[in-house]
């Protein structure tokens, strides 16, 4: 079995429907997960500006992950991002204010049997925020800012790769095909690189949310 660990950002749909895939093919025996953070607030950060500097906005739910991870193992941290993922991409109104983000944070920490003050607990830790910058920073400097979802083999210690990225979640057989393929593909050492153009995520509701809304302000 495949010791596979997978970094994400917890606003990134794409990131999320992939990680669905993961979760799937960990329950099917395939692979077995552990959980990194990765920011892509941090990757994104304008040239020359410290990442410390984001650390008063800096994202509450990788900041909790960190939390979850130091008290409870990387185990714990896939049934909060599952519980997360679910209030942020498959219901709409996704939660957007400040306010809304941290109940979602909350009630998926309850929702995974954890206690909901690791938020609060998370946010007043500066380190959380120091721990994110750090390992965020290690993986760009290991395959550069190629973004998420990154998974790298080899329970962390094998190939990093970006990716696979999908659009819906493919039937069983075809998500362990898919694995067997691409974990193939990212040890054989002549591979370089393979994209094209993303089709749109028409499983997560919010991404039709989203839609409607670019539509309705370009109307007014």
């Amino acid at each position: 079995m495949d010791q596979v660990k997978f970094h994400f950002d917890p606003r990134c749909p794409w990131c999320y429907q992939t990680s669905r895939w993961a979760r799937r093919l960990e329950e099917l025996g395939e692979i077995e997960l552990d959980w990194e953070v990765f920011s892509l607030e941090v990757v994104n950060l304008e040239e020359g500006k410290d990442p410390k500097e984001l650390e008063p906005t800096g994202s509450p739910a990788l900041r909790t992950v960190v939390a979850i991870a130091r008290d409870h193992g990387a185990k714990a941290v896939g049934p909060f991002y599952a519980a997360l993922g679910r209030r942020t991409f498959e219901q709409v109104p996704p939660p957007a204010d400040h306010g809304a983000v941290l109940a979602a944070i909350r009630a998926s920490l309850e929702e995974a049997g954890l206690d909901p003050g690791l938020c609060d607990k998370a946010l007043a830790d500066p380190a959380t925020w120091d721990k994110v910058v750090t390992e965020t920073q290690a993986m760009v400097e290991r395959i550069g800012k190629l973004g998420v979802p990154t998974i790298v083999l080899d329970g962390g210690e094998g190939t990093a790769i970006f990716g696979p990225v999908i659009s819906e979640m493919p039937t069983d057989q075809d998500a362990v095909e898919l694995w067997r393929h691409t974990s193939w593909l990212a040890r054989y050492d002549n591979f370089a690189e393979l994209k094209r153009k993303r089709a749109h995520i028409t499983e997560l509701p919010v991404m039709d949310w989203y839609r409607q809304q670019r539509a309705k302000a370009t109307e007014g």
